[in-house]
């Protein structure tokens, strides 16, 4: 499958913003926006043009994709589900994102970053329901409980998780790290989000 194999800080630069895709680095006096927050390439430091409605719109859904680690034709099909959906397309939108179960183990602090999150997945560390889900795009419901595999807890990984420090936790999600056990007690809502977003540019993208 098809994935971004570049560097992941040349992204958050270029939207301007932190996207959170490197763990502690983002954190730290390390963090690449911090100590260049102009665009990659040669010309990044170049005055910049007022940019049109059409370029806002645009940057704010590659915001959106790059920050969870979608290429454009899964972007769009979560798009296209939360325009089936009854509510506004834009919260939907982010609330389908947030749901996804490599955000979830990110968010519960079983991972250091969002791609950090997908690799684990991929591997096979997680069970939703006592069932093992490889699926990053896995959607998760209300009263899902997201355990770590029982021959996994062993891993380095997985000890730092249990001895580091708690991680400040969306009020959706109920969390025992002791355990390794993350709890969705809510649907997320649009203020659980953790970086800016103005989620009525993409619609406004996809609806031109």
């Amino acid at each position: 499958m098809a994935r971004y194999t570049g560097s992941v800080c040349r992204l958050c630069r270029r939207e301007g913003t932190k996207l959170f895709l490197k763990g502690e680095k983002c954190f730290s006096q390390k963090c690449a926006v911090g100590k260049r927050p102009t665009p990659p390439g040669q010309h990044g430091q170049a005055r910049q043009r007022k940019m049109s409605e059409y370029g806002t719109q645009l940057r704010e859904k590659q915001k959106a994709r790059r920050a969870y680690g979608l290429l454009e034709t899964q972007f769009k099909r979560t798009y296209d589900r939360a325009t089936t959906m009854k509510g506004v397309t834009g919260e939907l939108l982010l609330q389908l994102l947030e749901r996804r179960l490599d955000n979830v183990v990110y968010r519960a602090g079983l991972a250091s970053s969002r791609p950090a999150a997908r690799q684990l997945v991929t591997h096979g560390h997680f069970q939703v329901n006592g069932r093992k889900v490889d699926i990053p795009s896995f959607t998760v419901d209300v009263d899902d409980v997201i355990t770590v595999r029982q021959r996994s807890k062993e891993m380095e990984h997985f000890k730092a998780v249990r001895e580091g420090s708690p991680r400040i936790l969306p009020k959706w999600l109920s969390v025992n790290a002791d355990e390794l056990k993350a709890t969705v007690s809510a649907l997320p809502a649009r203020e659980d989000i953790d970086f800016a977003l103005q989620e009525n540019m993409i619609v406004e993208f996809y609806s031109r």
